[in-house]
């Protein structure tokens, strides 16, 4: 087959699980590292006509990350495109043996299940509440819905704003100060807070770095999310003098 991929995480589920598939792939494809495949533009950009040129068997794409108008040219071109919807770890495993499985023809991969194991043997931290940037100017955090507070509720960190009727909601400072959180958590990815960017903004409250990859992404990351984020939240938590 000919795959290519308008998701970086699928991109890295279907290069690791069937090496040879994908021919094209976005700039945002950063994992695996060493793939060699043709950039077609980014997740919500991608250059039709050049996904086009690659004659893929297959598209695969997202609900969230990729623009209808994109996949409806790609679906007239005479393109397959198979589209995912991930709002929790649970379809994230439903949806990736789909497209390895179902769309890519490919045996299932054992780090499927060593990630579903991984994601059973968890020990959740018990009454933390977190509020959760995504992005600032303007601040924007997790809201209800989300593939990332689903991980963080199973590894005990229940979002303040898990209830809020928007997914990414956009909250004045103030009232992320005046939340009630226990922690922020700072992912690094969409936007790339770090020790110097974000922390400053939330004096006096525990910060939490986490992996971005490891808290968004639903690929083979998941396997070694759960230690990952959790010895994250847990060193934060004894910084600030907590049980952790």
């Amino acid at each position: 087959m000919r795959v290519v991929s308008l998701v970086p995480s699928l991109t890295e589920a279907v290069a690791v699980s069937g090496p040879g598939l994908l021919v094209g792939a976005t700039d945002w494809c950063s994992h695996p590292a060493d793939l060699d495949v043709v950039r077609i533009g980014g997740t919500k950009n991608p250059d039709v006509p050049a996904v086009v040129g690659l004659r893929p068997d297959l598209v695969i794409a997202n609900e969230e990350e990729n623009r209808a108008p994109d996949l409806a040219a790609l679906r007239d071109a005479g393109v397959e495109v198979l589209l995912t919807e991930v709002r929790d770890l649970d379809q994230a495993f439903t949806e990736l043996e789909r497209v390895l499985v179902t769309g890519c023809a490919l045996p299932r991969p054992r780090w499927l299940d060593e990630a579903q194991q991984a994601w059973s043997r968890i020990t959740p931290l018990t009454g933390l509440r977190a509020v959760v940037p995504v992005w600032r100017r303007p601040w924007m955090v997790l809201g209800r819905d989300t593939f990332a507070g689903d991980l963080l509720a199973r590894l005990g960190v229940a979002n303040v704003y898990a209830d809020h009727e928007e997914r990414y909601p956009r909250i004045p400072l103030e009232e992320l100060r005046a939340s009630g959180a226990d922690l922020v958590a700072l992912p690094d990815e969409p936007y790339a807070f770090g020790p110097d960017d974000g922390p400053e903004a939330f004096p006096g409250l525990p910060a939490s770095f986490l992996d971005g990859r490891h808290l968004t992404w639903y690929g083979p990351s998941l396997v070694t999310a759960p230690q990952v984020l959790s010895a994250a939240l847990r060193a934060a938590l004894r910084a600030a003098g907590l049980a952790g």
